[in-house]
């Protein structure tokens, strides 16, 4: 794939049926269950410009081959702002086409311009295809992540 044949844009309206299928298939990679609701509500932030979760759509030809969901967060360690990269997914018949790299480097120059200080992101550690491009583009961390669920 030419660069000139892939573009990078913010998701649309129109892009809901296309973007839905690649949300699916993020989901589905990481094993989260099947659940329409929980799709249906990253849309609807997705659409309200005044939620803290962005996206964008990689596209050739007119069709969606892949999407990234990020948002901004504070870092009080170093009084900045840095941006999280929540999701990147391509379409498996898109992988090591420059996809997710154009994705990627379109958050990055996102930070860039708005003087953010990091773009950040976590994976899988089996998650062995996507972290061949993760550590050629990024320097991976001595960090260990930690979750909590609250119980109610």
């Amino acid at each position: 794939m030419s660069p000139a044949a892939l573009s990078i844009r913010p998701v649309q309206p129109s892009d809901h049926d296309a973007w839905k299928a690649l949300h699916r298939g993020y989901r589905d990679f990481y094993e989260h269950p099947d659940d329409d609701s929980a799709i249906e509500r990253v849309w609807a932030w997705l659409m309200n410009d005044s939620h803290e979760v962005n996206g964008l759509v990689a596209e050739v030809d007119g069709r969606l081959v892949g999407i990234t969901h990020y948002r901004r967060f504070a870092r009080p360690s170093s009084g900045t702002v840095g941006i999280y990269l929540d999701d990147l997914f391509t379409s498996p018949a898109s992988r090591g086409l420059g996809v997710g790299r154009s994705l990627i480097a379109a958050v990055t120059e996102i930070a860039r311009s708005e003087g953010c200080s990091v773009v950040r992101w976590i994976t899988s550690e089996s998650n062995a295809q996507a972290r061949i491009l993760y550590d050629a583009v990024a320097t991976p961390m001595p960090l260990v992540t930690y979750d909590i669920v609250p119980q109610g």
